[in-house]
């Protein structure tokens, strides 16, 4: 396999990653930022009011993007390892 082969499929892997990390880490940050929003508006400091929700939401977006990430990877090792 040619190097430039090589560097395109180790791109198309690292923004397959990034893609398909965003969506489960736009819920975390969105998470985490209104917990953090309520904590300094109750002024309530409790470590497991920001852990706790961001576990749940995550899991829960998890469980519902998972099959597609799932999708995406196997579409692109077909690719890498089959051939164009």
């Amino acid at each position: 396999m040619p190097l430039a082969e090589l560097t395109a499929l180790a791109q198309q892997a690292l923004l397959l990653s990034l893609l398909v990390s965003l969506p489960v880490l736009i819920v975390a940050a969105a998470v985490g930022l209104l917990s953090a929003i309520f904590q300094a508006a109750t002024q309530v400091q409790d470590a497991a009011l920001t852990h706790l929700p961001k576990f749940v939401a995550v899991s829960v977006a998890l469980a519902l993007v998972g099959p597609w990430m799932g999708r995406q990877v196997l579409g692109f090792a077909v690719r890498a390892f089959v051939g164009h």
